[in-house]
């Protein structure tokens, strides 16, 4: 298995000439989750030493997420669309922050350390609108609007937070205590912010001051253009790694569909890493598998050119059953027929748009893999044209990015004490 690395860590202003492609750090791409710190990888200076840029319409700040997380890009890249100046404080690389944005580097930390941080980081925050990615980070930032009334606060709560902690292995006994009761304390505050941003219905909280639905569907300029298969069969994975997510059961499915490879974009969790490199030294299909490690998304899903197909294959968990994973609207919009585990609503899904298969395990998802590249090509054509159809019906329409986008600027534009929203006066194409 070939591992790509990378411990770069540097102040810079990203300018809007796009991503320098490097190594890509091992600690992978998305969130690493509460309390858990990303292995193998520097940490970046604190945020006291990192340029601070010149009045900011928007901040926004995150203690848990990595600035090439996918859905900070998209955020940043609909602000950037609509004339908004933006500040991104999280941790991460310099070379993974999004183009346009002047990112400020904080240190990953232990689940202490990133409490402080929690308590720290709205105080720095130079936009006129901040706008907070993880739950811990919403006490502060309310009083911080408190303090300042020339501020506005954004809350951001892409997932169920208390749903997810199921799925987070530390989150048990007294710390688990402790966090779902921290969790619902934050949703509940979350309520009074000027704009409530949730990635579902059924996210909570269900009322809000303003509450607005930004859905994880995809930014399509971040994702490439589509074209053919490559001529050997391999199968993408974008996301957390993990054995809840699919990991091992993906590795599985490898070793049963000899003919396939696959690249796998993210981070992998440290419990996970010891099992991942013994699999590494035993099994023979470690050469026909790629580890990225972490990507900003457009570097990322350049790798679904030539693909054949995307995996999915998470466990069953309250928040995954309750959710779809972003990765499969993008997997569609890439063109790319997707595998996924029979969580409800993915499966769903899939089932619905005909462009993929539901599948229970490894031996199952191995099978569907062996049946396209062999015997099965013909139906596995007709899954690639349904995932293109499904693309250009659902995700056409109306982009979520740019609503929040305007929303946003009207927060500014109050801040401001103008009449116009900047999104209207300044939209890009």
């Amino acid at each position: 298995m070939t591992s790509h690395t990378g411990t770069e860590n540097t102040e810079i202003e990203r300018g809007e000439t796009g991503h320098r492609e490097t190594g890509h750090g091992e600690t992978g791409h998305g969130e690493t989750g509460h309390g858990e710190t990303a292995d193998g990888g520097a940490q970046s200076p604190e945020i006291e030493g990192a340029v601070r840029p010149a009045d900011p319409d928007v901040t926004i700040l995150s203690s848990g997420h990595d600035v090439a997380d996918a859905r900070l890009h998209r955020h940043c890249a609909a602000f950037h669309r609509a004339g908004l100046r933006v500040e991104v404080i999280a941790r991460g690389r310099p070379q993974d922050a999004p183009a346009g944005a002047r990112f400020r580097p904080i240190p990953a930390r232990g689940i202490a350390g990133r409490g402080m941080q929690a308590l720290l980081l709205p105080g720095k925050a130079d936009g006129r609108v901040l706008i907070t990615l993880d739950p811990d980070l919403i006490p502060a930032a309310r009083l911080r609007r408190t303090l300042s009334p020339g501020r506005r606060l954004a809350v951001d709560l892409h997932e169920d937070y208390v749903a997810l902690l199921d799925d987070r292995a530390w989150a048990t006994g007294a710390r688990g205590v402790v966090a779902r009761a921290w969790a619902r304390t934050a949703v509940s505050l979350s309520r009074g912010a000027d704009l409530t941003v949730v990635a579902d219905q059924h996210v909570p909280p269900g009322r809000a001051v303003r509450r607005l639905v930004v859905r994880n569907l995809p930014d399509l300029t971040l994702l490439p253009e589509r074209c053919e298969p490559d001529e050997r069969p391999r199968a993408l994975y974008v996301g957390d790694v993990r054995t809840s997510r699919g990991l091992f059961t993906m590795l599985r499915a490898i070793e049963l569909a000899p003919d396939w490879e696959l690249d796998i974009v993210g981070p992998v969790a440290p419990r996970d890493r010891a099992r991942l490199d013994a699999w590494t030294a035993e099994s023979d299909a470690a050469a026909r598998v790629r580890l990225h490690g972490r990507m900003p998304p457009a570097a990322a899903w350049r790798l679904a050119s030539g693909a054949w197909a995307g995996m999915s294959l998470l466990s069953s968990t309250p928040a995954f059953e309750s959710a779809i994973p972003s990765k499969i609207y993008e997997y569609l919009a890439c063109g790319l027929p997707v595998l996924t585990s029979p969580i409800r609503r993915a499966a769903e899904l899939v089932e619905q748009s005909r462009a993929g298969a539901v599948v229970a395990d490894a031996e199952q998802a191995a099978a569907a893999l062996r049946g396209w590249s062999g015997g099965g090509r013909a139906e596995f054509e007709l899954l690639r044209r349904a995932a293109r159809d499904w693309a250009a019906r659902d995700l056409f329409a109306d982009n979520p990015y740019d609503r929040f986008a305007d929303a946003v600027a009207e927060l500014v534009a109050q801040v401001r004490g103008t009449r116009t929203p900047v999104a209207v006066a300044a939209r890009t194409p």
